[in-house]
C-alpha cells in the first residue's frame, strides 16, 4: 500500500497557492531561494510558467555578449488571452469568433537602475507563443526574443548615452528605473466559458427591435468576453501568475434628425463577472428604452442660443468628466530626455496646488474589488511591473498630493506606488486602477435639483442644463431644467466650450452622494467611481456639426 501522506513539496505547493497575501522578498533577496523554489512548485502542471522560470534561470546565467555588458535586469511578461467576439446586426449575426493567444514580451535593462537602455527599440521585444504547451517550442521562442531583446538594448543604450551627452547631469537628476520588492503571487489560472450560442441569439433578438423604429437608421449589438492570465517573472525574483475577466456588451443604435443631423445611443454593460451582465429580458428593456430616446432625439429642439449658467453632470456624465479631466492629468509620466518638467498633462505644475474645490478628494484604489455590490474591472494585486497595488491619495481637499507612478521615476517621486500597468506585449506606463471622487459635503439628487432650481432664480434665467450622458466631450443626452416647475426638456446639438480643468477647480460647487460604477473598456481596463456634480457656471452653445443629408430612398421593407 503507498503512503497517502503529502510530501513536502506538496504542502509548499497548497500554502503557496492557498496564501491570501504574497510572500514578499526582502530586496538583498534573503529568502529568494524558498521563493523561487515555491513558484517551481507552483510551475508544476503549468508549461508557460515552467517554461518562463527554466529561460530566466538560463539567461541569468549564459546571456552575456563579448562586445556587451550583461543585463543588470531581465523580464518575461507572458498574457495568455482567451476572446470571444460576436455581433448581430438587424436581427442577424454578422461576426462570430474566437481568438486564443499567447502574447510574450521581453524586456532587457543594460546599466543600472540610475541610467539604463531603456530607450526607443531598448524598451523590449513582442512574440507569440505557441499554444500547443510543447516545453521546447516555448523555449526557444523565448530565448529568440530575449536575444533579440538583449541587442536591441545595446544598441539602444548608445545612442541614449550619444543622446545624453547634449544635457548636463543636472538636467537628467532622476533615476531610469526604480527598484522594487520582489513579489511572489502564484494564483489559479482562469478560463473563458461561454455559451456562445445562447449570447448570439440574445443580441440577434435585441437588434431585431429595429423593426418597431422605422425612424432608426441601424441598430447593432456586440458582446466581447476576454479572460487574461498575466505572467511575469525578472531577474530581481519576482514571479507572478494571476487571471483577470472582463466582459462587454454593447449596443449602437444611430440616425438622423429631419434636418440630417445625426444622432446616436451606444448604451455599454462592462462587469468582471459574468452573472453581473444583464439578463435577456434586461437587455431588451434597456435597449428598447435607448431607441425610444433616440426617436425623441431627432425631434428636439436644437440648442441655439448662447447660455453661461448652472449646469448638473449625473453620475453618468461626471464619470466621463472625471476620468478625462481627472484621470489623465494624474498620471506620472516622465518627460522626454532633458526636459525639466515633473511630468506630462495640464496637471504637471500643479504639485501641491489646488485643483479641485476643498470638499473633494480623491483617491485610487486597486485593491478594490466590489463597490456596492458591483465587480470593478479596475482592481488588481500586482501590477504588470511586479510591484503590489496600493491606495494612493491623489488630490486631498482639492489639493495634488500624488501622482499614479510606475517604475519610471518623476522628479520628487523615486518609487512606484504600484501603478505601472499595461496592455498585452505592451509597455507599462502609469494607469488608473480604481479611481474615486469622494465629496465630504455630499447632498442628495433632490437636495441637488433644489440647488440648480435656487442658482437658476438667483441668475435670472428661465432654465439649468442637466446632462445625462456624455458622447467625449460633448453632451449626448441634455436637458433643460426649467425653473418655473421643474419639468425637463430634451436638447440636442450642444457642446460645452468651457468645461476643463479650470471650471472643475473654480466653478464645481457641490457634489451627490450617488455614486456611480463605472468600468471602462480598452487595452487596461480601469474603473472610474463618481457621483453628481453640480458646476454653478459653465457655457452652452450650439456644436459646429455638419449635417449630412438624407437617405435618398427609404429602406427595404421589413415584411
Amino acid at each position: 500500500m503507498k503512503n497517502s501522506r503529502p510530501t513536502l513539496l506538496a504542502i509548499l505547493a497548497v500554502i503557496f497557492l492557498t496564501c491570501v497575501k504574497p510572500a514578499t522578498a526582502s530586496p538583498d533577496g534573503a529568502n529568494g531561494g524558498d521563493a523561487m523554489l515555491a513558484a517551481k512548485v507552483a510551475a508544476k502542471g503549468d508549461p508557460i510558467l515552467d517554461a518562463l522560470l527554466a529561460e530566466m534561470e538560463r539567461s541569468k546565467a549564459q546571456l552575456k555578449m563579448d562586445q556587451l555588458r550583461a543585463p543588470y535586469y531581465l523580464e518575461y511578461r507572458v498574457s495568455d488571452v482567451e476572446d470571444f467576439v460576436t455581433e448581430a446586426a438587424f436581427g442577424a449575426t454578422r461576426e462570430d469568433q474566437k481568438v486564443h493567444v499567447r502574447l510574450l514580451r521581453v524586456v532587457v535593462r543594460l546599466g543600472d537602475y540610475k541610467q539604463d537602455s531603456y530607450f526607443g527599440q531598448g524598451v523590449g521585444g513582442n512574440a507569440l507563443l505557441p499554444l500547443d504547451n510543447d516545453p521546447i517550442a516555448l523555449r526557444h521562442q523565448i530565448w529568440l526574443a530575449t536575444d533579440e531583446a538583449y541587442k536591441s538594448a545595446g544598441e539602444a543604450l548608445t545612442q541614449k548615452q550619444s543622446i545624453l551627452k547634449q544635457f548636463s547631469a543636472e538636467d537628467h537628476p532622476v533615476d531610469d528605473f526604480a527598484k522594487a520588492t520582489p513579489v511572489q503571487l502564484v494564483e489559479p489560472t482562469l478560463s473563458l466559458k461561454v455559451d456562445g450560442d445562447d449570447w448570439k441569439k440574445t443580441l440577434e433578438s435585441v437588434t431585431d427591435l429595429y423593426r418597431q423604429y422605422p425612424e432608426i437608421q441601424s441598430v447593432s449589438a456586440s458582446a466581447r468576453f476576454t479572460v487574461i492570465n498575466d505572467y511575469m517573472l525578472n531577474t530581481e525574483g519576482t514571479v507572478t501568475r494571476n487571471g483577470k475577466s472582463v466582459y462587454t456588451i454593447q449596443v449602437n443604435a444611430a440616425t438622423q434628425a429631419p434636418d440630417g443631423m445625426r444622432l446616436g445611443r451606444t448604451p455599454a454593460w462592462t462587469v468582471a463577472k459574468l452573472s453581473e451582465l444583464p439578463t435577456r429580458e434586461k437587455l431588451l428593456h434597456d435597449t428598447k428604452q435607448a431607441l425610444e430616446t433616440l426617436k425623441a432625439l431627432r425631434q428636439a429642439p436644437i440648442v441655439e442660443e448662447e447660455y453661461r449658467g448652472p449646469v448638473l453632470f449625473s453620475p453618468d456624465a461626471a464619470d466621463d468628466v472625471v476620468a478625462s479631466l481627472i484621470g489623465n492629468n494624474v498620471l506620472g509620466r516622465k518627460p522626454q530626455l532633458g526636459a525639466p518638467n515633473r511630468t506630462t498633462g495640464t496637471f504637471a505644475t500643479s504639485y501641491k496646488s489646488r485643483v479641485l474645490p476643498p470638499f473633494l478628494d480623491v483617491v485610487d484604489d486597486p485593491t478594490l474589488k466590489e463597490f456596492q455590490g458591483k465587480s470593478l474591472t479596475g482592481s488588481y494585486e500586482v501590477d504588470s511591473e511586479g510591484v503590489k497595488a496600493r491606495e494612493v491619495d491623489i488630490i486631498q481637499k482639492g489639493v495634488l498630493t500624488n501622482y499614479l507612478l510606475g517604475r519610471q521615476p518623476i522628479r520628487d517621486f523615486p518609487e512606484s506606488n504600484g501603478h505601472g500597468r499595461a496592455a498585452p506585449a505592451a509597455p507599462p506606463m502609469p494607469s488608473l486602477g480604481v479611481l474615486l471622487v469622494k465629496s465630504s459635503e455630499a447632498l442628495t439628487p433632490d437636495a441637488l435639483k433644489k440647488r440648480v432650481a435656487e442658482l437658476v432664480k438667483e441668475q435670472g434665467k428661465p432654465f439649468g442644463y442637466r446632462v445625462e450622458t456624455m458622447a467625449g466631450p460633448a453632451p449626448r443626452l441634455l436637458y433643460r431644467v426649467y425653473a418655473k416647475d421643474g419639468h425637463e426638456e430634451l436638447v440636442r446639438g450642444a457642446v460645452f466650450s468651457e468645461l476643463d480643468v479650470r471650471a472643475l477647480r473654480s466653478d464645481l460647487s457641490a457634489a451627490g452622494n450617488d455614486p456611480l460604477v463605472s468600468n471602462r473598456t480598452g487595452g487596461i481596463p480601469s474603473t472610474v467611481i463618481a457621483p453628481s456634480l453640480l458646476f454653478d457656471e459653465l457655457q452652452v452653445k450650439r456644436a459646429d456639426t455638419s449635417k449630412d443629408k438624407l437617405p435618398e430612398y427609404p429602406a427595404p421593407p421589413i415584411n
